[in-house]
């Protein structure tokens, strides 16, 4: 059986952390920072952790990521 090829948009986008789970960059950053509070603006530069639910289907796309 052929190797299965790891999806690139989703190695981009996402990093293994020390314990295995997945850091995921967060939506809202690119534009109109003008309507947005400087508390909301703080919190969405740090990265989050991917949930549960989207944890097993990202780990299908991310076959061979350590």
């Amino acid at each position: 059986m052929p190797k299965m090829k790891t999806h690139k948009g989703s190695a981009k986008r996402f990093k293994r952390t020390g314990s295995g789970k997945l850091k995921r960059g967060r939506a809202y950053t690119s534009h109109l920072f003008a309507n947005k509070s400087t508390k909301q603006k703080r919190h969405l530069r740090k990265a989050a952790v991917v949930s549960k639910g989207d944890f097993k289907r990202i780990k299908q796309m991310l076959t061979y990521m350590k």
